[in-house]
């Protein structure tokens, strides 16, 4: 039995979606056929404007962060609202506050701007989240539409010439939950989550990094293989295998070379592991710069914990905390680098949670779910710095000023990577599917003009 034939990665995840990586003898999707994988969906690439922005990371906050904790205090509105957490501060920019237990961000206040107008009006996870990462209602056009990350693997990934060992579209480090986030685009597409720890010295990415196998180990694996490939000698010149060969070349350049080294964050000074936190979220911030700096198109940090009925104020006061320090510590180190003018940074949740708080048994202190209104951060690629787009009333229960749809945020970064909103997405029933819907009342205009230099 030959290498090619054992690899048992080719049915997890789909041999990494169309590259290789993991295990010893991995068959990539890329040595097979291209319709094995890309399925009806896959899409032509949308023609745009020339991309200013090269990656996109984004920080999901999973459950429903809210809005007057983070980038919305409203502390004048009285205990029964702010609760414990009455003192927000002043960013750096002069003028614009956020929460208390944001301190570090604050400094950071003229790197990023603040969306205060969120909307779409739902409660539910799963439909909420589909709103936000599609910019869809869910049954339009009797399809499943797919997240931004999966446009972006598309249009700027492998369907695009994208050549990088890395996957296009990564998630650091446990699986979204809650929708189809490829939709109608197919398996090609699906984001590749890293599982594993950061903060330990070995980030064991799945189907990468193998815990308690050495390098020694994996290339003695290796050797080993290939002396039991009889086939392979039987037959040197057969172009199926030789292309299984190249594919096994980049599979061990992840697990053995140079491209794997983006995960080992033990490469890192520790004064900078130390600067982002020695959380799970901080290090996956820290992971997800250096996949920026390899060149991947599309980071998602998954961060959960903030659906926070119960004990709200305790939860928020570790949450918050490892917030601050890794999403300051991105945008920061983005900056230092010069790669924030071509990388979009943005934090958001599916919505945002009730303003009064419920003080009563059971919820202790909680607040639930309230998709009237939420807010976003964005930085990087052509959005300014310092700036507040739209706002809530006094008690942040409901818009007061410029309602912002999730597509409107969607599509300015779809603009910024050279993805034209108003192109054609190909979809398995041959509808005129747009990259993005147009806006109601003035379709096709520019998205979030007001925050985009």
């Amino acid at each position: 039995m030959t290498r090619r034939r054992t690899s048992p990665t080719l049915s997890r995840r789909d041999a990494l979606r169309g590259l290789a990586a993991g295990a010893v003898g991995v068959a990539a999707a890329g040595a097979l056929p291209l319709e094995v994988l890309a399925g009806p969906g896959a899409p032509s690439r949308a023609k745009g404007a020339r991309a200013r922005v090269r990656s996109v990371v984004e920080i999901w906050m999973s459950g429903g962060p809210s809005h007057l904790e983070t980038f919305d205090p409203k502390p004048e509105a009285g205990s029964d609202y702010c609760g414990p957490l009455s003192h927000p501060i002043e960013t750096k920019a002069g003028g614009v506050r956020i929460g208390e237990l944001l301190p570090e961000l604050a400094k950071q206040g003229d790197r990023f701007s603040l969306i205060r107008s969120m909307s779409h009006g739902i409660d539910g996870h799963e439909t909420a989240t589909y709103v936000v990462q599609t910019g869809r209602r869910p049954g339009e056009d009797g399809i499943v539409y797919p997240s931004l990350g999966a446009i972006v693997s598309a249009l700027r990934g492998y369907d695009a010439g994208y050549e990088g060992l890395i996957p296009p579209w990564i998630v650091l480090t446990t699986p979204l939950g809650r929708f189809t986030e490829v939709g109608f685009l197919g398996l090609r597409h699906k984001p590749f989550v890293t599982g594993g720890d950061p903060r330990q010295p070995r980030f064991a990415v799945e189907g990468v990094v193998a815990e308690g196998i050495t390098d020694e180990r994996q290339r003695s694996r290796r050797e080993l293989l290939h002396d039991l490939d009889t086939l392979g000698r039987a037959l040197p010149d057969h172009p199926q295998l030789a292309r299984l060969d190249r594919t096994e070349e980049k599979a061990y350049d992840l697990i053995l070379g140079d491209a794997g080294k983006v995960f080992h964050l033990g490469l890192e000074a520790d004064a900078v592991r130390e600067r982002y936190g020695r959380t799970v979220f901080g290090q996956s911030c820290l992971a997800a710069r250096r996949l920026v700096e390899a060149g991947v198109p599309y980071v998602t940090v998954h961060t959960t914990g903030w659906d926070t009925h119960r004990r709200h104020f305790e939860s928020m006061r570790g949450k918050l905390s490892e917030l601050d320090r890794g999403t300051s510590a991105l945008i920061g180190d983005l900056s230092d680098r010069g790669l924030l003018e071509s990388t979009i940074v943005w934090c958001c949740g599916e919505f945002g949670r009730t303003p009064k708080v419920q003080w009563e048994e059971p919820w202790n202190g909680g607040r639930g779910h309230h998709g009237r209104c939420f807010s976003a951060l964005v930085a990087g690629g052509a959005f300014r710095g310092g700036q507040v787009l739209g706002s809530t009333d006094a008690r942040g229960e409901s818009v007061k000023d410029r309602p912002v749809h999730p597509r409107e945020l969607l599509g300015s970064i779809c603009s910024q990577m050279g993805i034209d909103p108003d192109g054609p997405l190909a979809n398995p029933k041959g509808l005129d599917v747009k990259v993005m819907p147009s806006l109601p009342d003035d379709a096709g205009r520019a998205r979030l003009r007001e925050l985009v230099g």
